[in-house]
């Protein structure tokens, strides 16, 4: 039994024993451990494709071990179905949960085990009520019989939870929780965590953000490759400990910014302008460099860079590629011209999921690989080896299909993707959200080569850490204009907010 954070012995609510799970080819979990303890919350921390996504399928009865064991209150047990989880008092609060907008908001909570009348009808007025003490005991101000079309995000995001809630859970689990969330929605869900603490449940936290994990988690736990690293209160530990068990090293440079000798200036854009988007756009990159791009939501960084490279269209403008001016109507203009872009969005906009490895990196390149018309399957493989490879992409196979790889590795295959085009200028929009701490390190360390290889990058980024730590240059958007380009001494976080902000500067208040 495990030392609470005051001190005491306490037995674990749900415990996880040397838990073993295999998939073709691949140990997913080898001995893993975890145990979550009533009234308090225990932070699952790992890189993608650590096992965090498999424990918690078995924990839901989705997946089955394979080996070890499953204890509910030290005793032995098992989840061979979703609904045998449920049962126990297992629920989970998912990133993106299924909700259905037809529905009352009553249904939607107890869709699937709604209260029955003892006529074996739907007891409907029994579900509202009760759907309404669910909403209650979390804080939400939710009429149970609106339809939940009429509810805002936010609002949105309760009813999944209560949906969670409304089958009387144990153990609580909290996948990426505030992914899609405001600020202001996300310090609400923290105190939606001190209140299902109070309630004595078990919560187990899944995120990649360290400032969320230290704000509200009494324990972690730490798997790296599929395997039980470490655990124990996190009053006795630090930010710098946690990171070195997730990556096996010390990563104490995370931003491996390379000194290079920039070139000559190769993009020169002029005037760009768009009538609701954005507006006289003015700027220049150089051969090798790495140009930030930084600025709050809404500042139009990435309506700029899609209209760049032909998504949309701007209303005037110029640009000059290595002197010369380039007419970019399309995408395939903007390829051509040797300006590619990784979208922010990569599972919508940057790869097909259900697609293999292999086809994804080759799709902009078949001219490479094509004889006659015809692809030459030898040829796409051996292309997307060698690109892969250079971002040590993490799979079992080229076959592999995108979809099932982690957040880091489909970024990867997207990069790969476009630098097999062999381009002059790669825009990489927001290239590190939503991926683990090594992962962005890998995705910085390679940026940095790029640019010592000649290759000009633009980065747009909403981290003032990445931004700082790997721009060369960095220029300032705020509602659609450009506020401010920094770099040396003046590139500071003050200044950064100030310009993104609209905030008067100290000097400029001297």
């Amino acid at each position: 039994m495990a030392e609470t954070p005051d001190g005491a012995q306490e037995r674990p609510v749900l415990a996880l024993d040397r838990i073993v799970k295999e998939f073709p080819g691949v140990r997913a979990l080898d001995g893993v451990e975890l145990e979550l303890h009533p009234g308090e919350v225990t932070a699952l921390i790992g890189e993608n494709g650590a096992g965090k996504s498999t424990v918690v399928k078995i924990l839901t009865g989705i997946y089955q071990p394979d080996g070890g064991q499953i204890l509910i209150d030290g005793q032995p047990t098992a989840f061979p179905t979703a609904q045998a989880a449920a049962d126990a008092g297992v629920t989970a609060i998912h990133q993106e949960t299924v909700l259905f907008d037809e529905l009352s908001v009553a249904e939607n909570i107890f869709i699937g085990h709604a209260p029955r009348t003892r006529f074996g009808m739907i007891d409907r007025a029994g579900m509202k009520r009760r759907a309404g003490e669910i909403l209650a005991s979390i804080g939400a101000e939710i009429d149970p019989g609106v339809r939940l079309r009429d509810l805002g995000i936010a609002s949105r995001h309760l009813v999944a939870i209560a949906r969670a809630l409304s089958i009387d859970a144990r153990v609580v689990i909290m996948d990426e929780p505030t992914a899609a969330l405001s600020q202001k929605e996300i310090e609400e869900l923290y105190e939606l965590v001190d209140t299902l603490k109070a309630q004595g449940k078990a919560i187990l936290f899944i995120s990649h953000k360290f400032d969320e994990i230290f704000r509200i988690a009494d324990r972690y736990t730490v798997f790296r490759d599929g395997q039980f690293v470490g655990a124990g209160l996190m009053r006795d530990t630090d930010e710098g400990a946690l990171v070195q068990m997730m990556v096996g090293r010390s990563v104490d440079q995370i931003f491996p910014k390379r000194e290079s000798l920039l070139g000559v200036e190769l993009l020169k854009v002029v005037g760009y302008s768009h009538p609701t988007e954005f507006e006289d756009i003015n700027f220049t990159l150089r051969r090798g460099e790495i140009l930030g791009f930084y600025g709050l939501v809404g500042a139009g960084r990435s309506e700029f860079m899609q209209s760049l490279i032909g998504i949309t269209k701007p209303s005037k403008g110029v640009v000059r590629l290595e002197d010369r001016i380039k007419i970019i109507r399309s995408p395939a203009d903007a390829i051509d011209a040797g300006i590619v872009y990784v979208p922010e969005d990569r599972g919508r906009q940057g790869a097909i999921l259900d697609l293999p490895i292999f086809q994804n990196v080759t799709l902009p390149s078949l001219g490479q690989t094509s004889k006659h018309g015809f692809t030459q399957l030898a040829e796409e493989f051996a292309l997307a080896r060698k690109y892969t490879q250079r971002l040590d992409l993490r799979a079992a196979s080229l076959d592999t299909h995108v979809g099932s790889l982690s957040g880091g590795n489909q970024q990867k295959v997207v990069i790969a993707k476009w630098l097999a085009t062999r381009p002059k200028v790669i825009i990489l929009d927001e290239p590190t959200k939503g991926i683990d701490i090594g992962s962005k390190a890998a995705v910085h360390d390679f940026m940095s080569e790029l640019a010592a290889e000649g290759l000009s990058v633009i980065m747009v980024s909403s981290e003032i850490p990445e931004i700082m730590g790997m721009a060369d240059r960095v220029i300032v958007m705020r509602e659609g204009r450009i506020a401010a380009e920094l770099e040396g001494d003046a590139l500071t976080p003050e200044t950064l907010v100030r310009h993104a902000a609209g905030i008067g500067l100290k000097e400029d208040a001297a």
